[in-house]
């Protein structure tokens, strides 16, 4: 790595560490002072120290952001002592209402329920308190019902870059999430 490059980098990982959240380039760029060509190439040096084998941290990208988080594959031995104890534990409920909204969104509360064949009114309550889905408006029709999608708080907590990453259904699985026609 060239020699001026080499703090920089530093800086970039000092910031990324501090903050423990997602931040995107231009919001390293601005609390780093860096110009945008720099962020990137310190990134990419980060990117590459981090693919190391040696290393147990990665760089990822999820939703949009970037953060410094342990390698995959070493988080189902760190996570009960260092991840959110409350915050990962959903109930089976609330996992099938989650995976509802992130597979049909935009989708109202009684489609949801279509399609689960139950009430949802306490599966949404505790996904919109956790921060995991949210109201992103409202269906064009009479009663004008609330629309639910997800979160980038839910991209995080499932470690996606964007909803495109979600696993691909099975056909079976993909009939069972298609709505038909309620409301």
């Amino acid at each position: 790595m060239e020699i001026f490059l080499e703090k920089e980098t530093a800086l970039v990982e000092a910031i990324l560490y501090l903050e423990g959240d997602l931040l995107d380039e231009a919001a390293i760029s601005r609390i780093s002072g860096l110009g945008r060509e720099v962020v990137d190439r310190a990134l990419e040096a980060l990117g590459e120290r981090y693919a190391r084998e040696d290393s147990g941290l990665e760089l990822a990208r999820i939703g949009g952001g970037l953060i410094i988080s342990p390698k995959k594959e070493y988080w189902d031995n760190l996570r009960d002592r260092y991840g959110k104890k409350n915050d990962s534990k959903l109930s089976k409920a609330a996992l099938e209402t989650l995976s509802i909204i992130a597979y049909s969104q935009p989708i109202t509360r009684s489609e949801i329920e279509g399609i689960r064949g139950v009430q949802a009114d306490n599966m949404i309550r505790l996904l919109l308190e956790k921060q995991l889905i949210r109201e992103t408006g409202k269906k064009d029709i009479p009663g004008k019902p609330v629309l639910y999608g997800t979160t980038r708080e839910f991209l995080k907590f499932f470690r996606l870059e964007s909803i495109a990453d979600l696993p691909k259904l099975s056909e079976s699985e993909a009939d069972r999430f298609e709505l038909t026609g309620q409301e």
